[in-house]
């Protein structure tokens, strides 16, 4: 005869075994901020390994139930995210195994994943390599049979204002005009060495560190190229933020600023068109953030798919 000793402990399950005291459906009920490494292709075939920030959810419906399992969520989570990149086949199946752990309670799953792209770029005219890190937070949702995923990212650039600039060129022009009298022949050399001097340039136009946040729902069968989606944003922009500078580079910079001065609203366009272009993106928004080097505040812009 066995002991009580060699009996098998049976744990409580509270979240099942009781009833909740007010009854009520809830959307969303889980974890958020769970650490753990996924593996990432950005689109040109480096799979990344990252530490990430992962959110799991899923709804609760019905009257009975008191709660979800949560170390479900973690151990599913945790064994599909370590088996190979995340890609839309993944999260897809992730989540309906999320529905079938709580099947009958859930109808309803979403995870969220945040990390950081590193992208090798290359400096402007030195040929220099250099390290960017993009933020990136991948959202999927299942509900039934429709299936959703979004991608967030951001682009960091330089904005030169318009305004500012055409009001530096006015006073470069009057100050042009004071200091060579017209009814003189006219000194090139002069001219020259005045232009490179500090008296030449009385004025600069302010600019800004900029950033541009990126939402996307990608298109159905679709898969998804971060690196190709921001090397687009960044050339419709010209101004994206360099890591390696030599003093060639950063004279590029300024010429690349100078041909391109914008205001939040020039550059929510350009990245608009950049988008609305792509067929592997079925909707999105955009917001720009002009951190104004004239103001305490910035200047902001908003713009969907149209």
């Amino acid at each position: 005869m066995s002991s009580t000793c060699d009996a098998v402990l049976v744990l409580p399950d509270v979240a099942d075994e009781t009833r909740p005291a007010v009854g009520g459906n809830i959307d969303w009920v889980g974890m958020e901020r769970m650490q753990m490494p996924i593996f990432f292709d950005g689109g040109d075939g480096d799979i990344q390994r990252a530490r990430a920030e992962v959110d799991a959810c899923v709804n609760l419906v019905g009257q009975r139930q008191r709660g979800i399992h949560m170390s479900r969520l973690y151990l599913l989570t945790d064994r599909h995210l370590g088996t190979r990149a995340v890609d839309a086949t993944l999260l897809e199946s992730l989540l309906r195994a999320f529905l079938e752990s709580h099947r009958g309670i859930s109808d309803r799953a979403r995870i969220r994943i945040r990390f950081e792209q590193l992208v090798r770029r290359r400096s402007l005219r030195s040929n220099h390599l250099g390290w960017r890190a993009y933020p990136v937070m991948i959202e999927a949702l299942l509900h039934g049979d429709r299936f959703h995923l979004e991608f967030n990212t951001e682009v960091t650039y330089s904005s030169t204002c318009p305004a500012s600039a055409a009001l530096s060129r006015q006073l470069i022009q009057q100050e042009f005009a004071r200091k060579f009298d017209t009814a003189e022949r006219m000194d090139r050399d002069a001219v020259l060495d005045w232009l490179g001097s500090e008296e030449g340039i009385v004025a600069t136009p302010h600019a800004q560190r900029s950033r541009a946040r990126l939402r996307v729902r990608v298109a159905d069968d679709t898969s998804f190229n971060l690196i190709a989606l921001l090397d687009r944003v960044e050339a419709s922009l010209q101004t994206a933020v360099l890591a390696a500078v030599k003093r060639e580079d950063e004279q590029a910079f300024a010429l690349a600023n100078g041909a391109n001065p914008m205001f939040c609203e020039d550059a929510v366009r350009r990245i608009q068109r950049v988008l609305d272009a792509d067929p592997g993106i079925a909707d999105f928004h955009i917001g720009v953030e002009h951190h104004e080097s004239l103001h305490p505040h910035d200047a902001v812009a908003y713009a969907v798919k149209p």
